[in-house]
């Protein structure tokens, strides 16, 4: 795999003129080009939210919720079963039972009925008396669904940031800031945020207070889960929900903190690996509801129940995983040469893990991914992608040879016929001829350290640029040359720690030693020895009380290729 120094746009110069000094280049890289820019970035504020309205349907949307709410009417609020979908309808059903409206929160079952707005939940609305059907996370293109509701007396309100449909009923009102007429100044909000932003329209426009903390303390989850750009308004949400987290005061948010070992302060790798993993095994392995009442539960007692069964389902789902993980592997090794796509199936694999599946996967051979599990004549599964590459639109190519069809550039969810799946296949390999290039295993680095410049004072520094997620991803460091300044530590059956310092040469005489910590790196820990250098990223060792550097890349260098390195960025 090749290490490439990442390009560095001319406003660093801009940036580090005034003063930014380490993190003007980073701080470039992620589309910052001001003084004024910069200070947004570095120090998220409420004031820094957009006008709810600005987003079109708003005004219609509000008006009709504070009439069902001034009428003490039924609303349902339809979500999805994913972190995004989850939390999208705990925060909305919250918001309109505080406003006086019954509300009746209907999630769906992923092995039963699948992904997005179908007419069983409008069934399922119409028989709990609902005069008005809220989405959150899905709906878009769930025409035949809108229509079901609307021919029933039910109006559709649809919340979603998934690809707009092209047949979508004019009867209905839809948020979305991906309209064509929409004019919103940020396109990439996900459920949990458009949630978000209907519960302030709704709530300002009804005079009440705007209880920002509890709102984005929920928010942020769905927003760091779902993988949307953590940049503009989403990295506002992030910010301000992670600092409300190690506040909350809700049951079931404290119960699920608990079991997921996570005390004071909470950070956006917390959210992605520790809790919001909890609240999706829920969708993936039971019922999504789980999830939901425990967001929504007041009671301690059964906060405490509730968040031990996901923690169950949780360890279910990464043994499930790592199942799916190596026969799909497997099958994807055997293949030379690798085509432009990879796409497998299988009646054993759980439809619940596939999409995550796919995405390490996607990771691991650089290139889309499609895991599908079948049940009966169906095969049902997700899709993941890498950087610059738009799967969805790829796969829109074929809609018609899919019975259900949806999702963004970077994940999609499909069903099709099984006896479909093997020609499906062979075209979309065949079709699969992307730019020169854009497959070759690669790493881009944003720093370039030697062991001696690494302590809590430069954390610090590089912790401004929190939190990450997609879009602000940790800073990738290329650190080196490396020796062992102690034994090799194994823990957790394939993890491994170790101690290092700066290689002793000519000009060096080693120094302050260093952390690293490899994820899964028992079976590559002897790139770990002699002389040698790793591409890593900076975290928080709360154990050590000092910096680690996790491992993602190792290589051995000879002792003739031992440079003496200073920091550039």
């Amino acid at each position: 795999m090749e290490w490439l120094e990442k390009p560095t746009p001319e406003t660093a110069a801009v940036l580090a003129e005034a003063g930014y000094g380490l993190l003007a280049a980073p701080l470039a890289r992620r589309g910052v080009r001001t003084s004024s820019e910069a200070d947004a970035f570095l120090a998220p504020h409420r004031r820094d939210l957009h006008d709810p309205f600005l987003l079109h349907g708003m005004e219609e949307a509000v008006e009709r919720l504070r009439r069902v709410c001034r009428d003490s009417g039924t609303v349902a609020v339809v979500g999805d079963y994913d972190v995004d979908g989850v939390t999208a309808c705990a925060l909305l059903t919250a918001v309109l039972r505080a406003l006086g409206a019954e509300v009746v929160p209907i999630l769906p079952n992923r092995l039963t009925e699948g992904y997005g707005f179908q007419t069983v939940q409008v069934e399922k609305a119409h028989r709990a008396g609902a005069s008005l059907i809220v989405t959150v996370d899905c709906g878009t293109t769930s025409a035949t669904a809108v229509l079901a509701a609307i021919d029933r007396g039910i109006d559709v309100i649809v919340t979603d940031h998934h690809v707009v449909g092209s047949d979508f009923p004019s009867q209905a009102i839809q948020i979305n800031p991906l309209q064509d007429d929409c004019s919103y100044p940020f396109h990439h909000l996900c459920g949990a945020g458009l949630a978000f932003k209907l519960a302030q329209g709704v709530l300002r426009r009804s005079g009440r207070d705007e209880p920002l903390a509890a709102l984005l303390r929920i928010a942020c989850l769905g927003t760091i889960a779902d993988v949307v750009p953590l940049v503009g308004e989403n990295r506002v949400i992030a910010a301000l929900g992670l600092r409300a987290l190690a506040k909350a005061r809700s049951p079931g948010l404290r119960a699920l903190m608990r079991v997921a070992r996570i005390a004071g302060s909470v950070s956006s790798t917390e959210v992605a690996f520790r809790l919001g993993p909890r609240i999706n095994a829920a969708g993936r392995l039971a019922d999504a509801g789980l999830a939901l009442r425990l967001l929504l539960t007041r009671d301690s007692s059964e906060a405490d129940r509730l968040a031990g069964e996901l923690d169950t389902l949780n360890r279910n789902r990464q043994a499930e995983e790592r199942r799916v993980v190596k026969q799909a592997g497997e099958l994807f090794s055997a293949r030379d040469p690798l085509p432009g796509i990879l796409v497998a199936w299988s009646a054993e694999w759980h439809r619940g893990v596939v999409g995550i599946a796919a995405g390490r996967l996607a990771r691991e051979f650089h290139r889309p991914v499609i895991l599908l599990g079948v049940d009966g004549d169906t095969g049902t599964g997700s899709g993941r992608s890498i950087p610059h590459l738009d799967l969805h639109a790829f796969v829109a190519g074929f809609r018609h040879r899919t019975t259900r069809f949806g999702g963004h550039p970077q994940a999609i969810g499909l069903s099709v016929a099984v006896s479909e799946l093997p020609d499906l296949k062979s075209a979309m390999e065949e079709t699969a001829e992307w730019p020169p290039g854009l497959l070759a295993r690669r790493r881009e680095y944003e720093l370039e350290l030697s062991a001696e410049q690494i302590d809590t004072e430069f954390y610090a520094e590089l912790a401004r640029l929190e939190p990450h997620g997609e879009g602000n991803r940790r800073p990738l460091i290329r650190l080196g040359p490396l020796e062992r300044a102690g034994p090799l530590r194994e823990f957790g059956g394939e993890h491994v720690k170790l101690r290092v310092r700066a290689a002793r040469g000519e000009d060096s005489e080693g120094g302050r030693p260093v952390w690293l910590l490899g994820w899964g790196w028992k079976e590559r820990s002897a790139s770990l020895d002699g002389r040698f250098e790793v591409l890593g990223a900076l975290e928080w060792d709360s154990y050590q009380g000092a910096p680690v550097v996790r491992v993602e890349d190792a290589r051995r260098i000879g002792n003739d290729q031992v440079p003496n390195r200073r920091m550039s960025a």
